[in-house]
């Protein structure tokens, strides 16, 4: 898995410590694999907003010609923070599944305010839509994933209907694709709680404390207000001990889903915080998110 990652991380640029190198050696084979298999396309823009170009990384395998399941990541951070840089080490256990894979940046607090970041995820979605037949994306086997507030990003991905009005930033032919299922690492399902609730945090105020209208906002942008009938299927990860997004916002959107029939489950870690999840935590996690996948025919053809 370190070697992948060395491979991802020279791709992009991205300085690797010393000390890994030593650790990389000595799955060269495995490093050789994963660069004559996959072919990075760092950086494309996606959208230009607010004076900002959103970028992507792409990861496509290179030994097939047809449309491919595709895993799309967005990182984390409370929507001010963080990079997508920053998140390789999440992009490895799906090309190791054999799954193209894209690393989404979208626009932080510090650029837009809310609803900027979801704009931008719907954006990107549309985005890989057109570029579909070149980089070989199976439109309909999109599934996105996401740790905090990239969990609440990949939920609203997978949920938000076109009559919300959140991707006219990228107003275009080609409809944003439908979402196959999403992946929820401790994310956000109620904006409202963390910024006027009892769980209100100062890191979720900079995305749109500020503003008027800032209930309404985050109304439109939380998860639980477009829960109903025919979604696809949603697997939610979180510690019954997170004290950054209460476990509550996982129960609720487990309940709230179950209520309307739509597939779903939510994995409890016991004990578990915001995430540094033990690696038995995460080997079991990876291994139900593989069973989630299989039941939902989401698996990579071997």
């Amino acid at each position: 898995m370190r070697s992948a990652l060395f491979v991802v991380a020279i791709a992009l640029g991205v300085a690797v410590p010393e000390t890994s190198h030593a650790q990389l050696s000595a799955s060269a084979n495995w490093a050789a694999h994963t660069a004559n298999q996959y072919r990075v396309v760092p950086n494309l823009t996606y959208l230009t907003a607010s004076n900002y170009e959103s970028k992507l990384d792409i990861y496509a395998r290179r030994d097939v010609t047809t449309p491919q399941p595709t895993l799309v990541y967005f990182h984390g951070g409370f929507w001010a923070a963080g990079t997508k840089e920053g998140s390789l080490l999440s992009l490895i256990p799906w090309m190791e599944m054999g799954w193209n894979v894209v690393n989404v940046e979208y626009r932080l607090a510090r650029v837009a305010p809310a609803p900027a970041a979801v704009e931008d995820c719907l954006c990107a979605l549309r985005f890989l839509a057109a570029q579909a037949k070149t980089y070989n994306i199976d439109v309909n086997k999109i599934v996105t994933m996401g740790e905090s507030a990239g969990g609440h990003l990949a939920l609203t991905s997978a949920m938000i209907p076109e009559s919300a009005g959140l991707d006219r930033q990228c107003a275009g032919a080609t409809p944003v694709p439908t979402v196959a299922a999403a992946i929820n690492w401790f994310g956000d399902t109620d904006v409202n709680d963390v910024i006027d609730g009892p769980n209100r945090a100062n890191a979720a105020m900079t995305w749109l404390g500020s503003l008027p209208n800032r209930t309404e906002i985050a109304n439109r942008v939380s998860p639980l207000t477009y829960v109903r009938k025919g979604l696809p299927p949603i697997l939610s990860i979180h510690g019954d001990a997170d004290r950054v997004v209460p476990y509550q916002h996982g129960v609720r959107l487990h309940e709230a889903l179950n209520k309307v029939g739509v597939v779903n489950q939510l994995i409890t870690i016991p004990g578990g915080g915001h995430g540094n999840f033990t690696p038995e935590q995460r080997t079991m996690i990876y291994a139900t998110i593989h069973q989630f996948l299989k039941k939902n025919g989401l698996m990579v053809a071997e």
